[in-house]
């Protein structure tokens, strides 16, 4: 049995179905093993899309991901995917090809120190020693991969080290479910007798559902919580839709307040990093608590008064059962402190109405984003992608239902948006995939939209055009003043609908804001990979842009 095919078959023991690539010599062998095991092949135009595919695939299907690109320019192509996933807590396997162990050092065609380049940002890196070892270095990775929070997990396969034969006995096959124990950790009993006793008694709580909650698909039990002890929650990441549009314990629009007067803030799958001010945001009289997968995360950058390391669905189901036996569980108390957030939602609601329903042209961002989230049904997949236009998008797009809801995640990585589409599509072909792009972040990775016409991935697509990168732009005023605002975030006035009908899919473009509907319908019906080319307002700044600490 050659490398390859040993290497397919533990990518099959893992739940693998699919793997994205773009080929090259060093790598084809695991081709021909995929073939064999039924794995799909998703050969895309540049190895950054196989790589955010992948990572975008573990994220929808909860299953890990896996790319494979060519060594040298291949695998460092695919950096950039393999860091956003890191930063994203997302499960995935980058395989990069290597040259021969027989001309180690010898200068090989695109030999480079892959795993010293790697190692940095993934959890395990390492090369393929022998073609007996390279099912069990796959289990590995894959064991890697979901220690603790999950993360990305990179292997180099030499040429020669994949294509030789060894006899199957020889090789160590893993068998699918004997070399991963359950990852479920509940945390520590008393400590969760200690948040039960916190929430009961709390007159002000509330909770914030990040990552981790989809990531460990813990939504029934973190809505039960909440629900059963009537506490207000915000969701941010991929924690999104945990709770519906319009269910009393959703809250969006009113966390900075909420965080300025809470007695009791429990932050659930998300650090303290810079979307929360690194702790600072939380008020200093609260109690704070902290429920990770990561030991590490729990407490940086802040101080906290409880620390629960574990799977979130374990634990806030256990807290539940916890304060279910108390006589009062404080919920009937709770009422005027989610009405007193539900009168400060509704204020900044209307404030914003104006904006929404906006006829200027050029068209306001804020039109666009909320003609986007009238579109979306109960099943749309939502994708952002971009600086401003996703920054305006995240205060008032509402996905429906859990999952539903894909961003880069804290790295930041502007071109996720088409492979992130490539994976929701392939994984979910029955549901409706709608992305929104700034124009960008559309460029980065815009040419595998042929992907999505070669493979019949249909999509709804919206890019955001104002012809700048807005973000830096706004920076740059700030710091520079007005006669030094456009130097370097400057783009063309790109007709992207143009773009996706020459590549085979379908276009349009809006100028008018009434426009935006019929035009969002219409690529709905198409049944084609789609880009609706929307001229927004490029002196439009969403809040969050101008709030962000590095341009003050």
């Amino acid at each position: 049995m050659s490398g390859g095919h040993l290497v397919a078959k533990a990518l099959k023991a893992e739940g693998v179905d699919t793997i994205f690539t773009l080929c090259g010599g060093h790598i084809i062998d695991i081709y021909d093993g995929c073939v064999d095991e039924g794995i799909s092949v998703i050969d895309v135009r540049h190895e950054q899309v196989a790589a955010h595919a992948a990572d975008g695939y573990a994220r929808i299907t909860g299953r890990p991901g896996c790319a494979v690109v060519t060594a040298g320019p291949g695998t460092t192509d695919a950096v950039t995917g393999v860091a956003n996933a890191l930063r994203a807590e997302s499960p995935m396997l980058l395989i990069g090809g290597q040259g021969a162990l027989s001309q180690h050092k010898m200068g090989s065609l695109q030999d480079l120190p892959h795993v010293d380049m790697m190692t940095p940002i993934t959890k395990f890196a390492a090369t393929v020693p022998h073609t007996s070892r390279a099912a069990d270095l796959v289990s590995m990775a894959f064991r890697e991969a979901f220690a603790g929070a999950p993360g990305p997990s990179f292997l180099e396969i030499p040429r020669d080290v994949l294509d030789a034969r060894v006899p199957a006995e020889n090789a160590r096959i893993p068998e699918p479910g004997r070399y991963r124990a359950s990852t479920r950790n509940a945390g520590d009993p008393a400590d969760v007798e200690k948040l039960a006793d916190l929430l009961v008694h709390a007159k002000k709580p509330a909770v914030l559902l990040g990552s981790q909650v989809w990531t460990t698909r813990a939504t029934e039990p973190a809505t039960e919580l909440v629900r059963t002890l009537n506490i207000p929650a915000y969701m941010n990441g991929a924690g999104r839709g945990t709770l519906p549009p319009g269910d009393p314990h959703h809250f969006q629009l009113s966390r900075r307040y909420a965080f300025d007067n809470a007695d009791v803030i429990v932050i659930v799958g998300t650090p303290f990093d810079f979307r929360m001010g690194y702790g600072k945001r939380l008020s200093p009289d609260a109690k704070v608590v902290q429920i990770d997968l990561d030991y590490r995360t729990v407490g940086k950058n802040r101080d906290i008064d409880l620390g629960i390391v574990g799977d979130a669905g374990q634990i806030l189901a256990a807290v539940a059962d916890a304060a279910s036996g108390r006589v009062d569980n404080g919920a009937v108390g709770r009422k005027p402190w989610l009405e007193e957030l539900r009168a400060v939602e509704d204020k900044a609601k209307q404030k914003r109405l104006p904006q929404q329903h906006s006829d200027a042209n050029p068209i306001h961002p804020y039109r666009l984003v909320h003609e986007i989230n009238e579109f979306l049904t109960e099943d749309s997949i939502y994708i952002g992608d971009g600086g401003d236009i996703v920054t305006f998008s995240g205060q008032v797009v509402q996905p429906k239902a859990p999952g539903h809801w894909m961003d880069p995640g804290p790295l930041g990585t502007l071109g996720v948006g088409v492979p992130f589409v490539l994976a929701a599509k392939h994984a979910r072909p029955d549901q409706e995939v709608v992305a929104l792009f700034g124009d960008g972040a559309f460029s980065l990775t815009g040419w595998d939209f042929e992907t999505l016409v070669r493979f019949d991935l249909p999509f709804v697509g919206i890019v955001g055009n104002n012809s700048s990168m807005n973000q830096i732009r706004y920076g740059q005023a700030q710091k520079y003043g007005l006669a030094r605002e456009r130097v370097g975030n400057t783009l063309g006035d790109v007709p992207y609908d143009q773009f996706a009908r020459m590549l085979g899919g379908y276009g349009e473009e809006v100028r008018d804001p009434a426009d935006i509907a019929p035009a969002l319908r219409r690529a709905r019906e198409s049944g084609k990979p789609s880009l609706i080319n929307v001229w927004v307002d490029p002196d439009a700044y969403a809040p969050g842009t101008m709030n962000q600490t590095m341009y003050k």
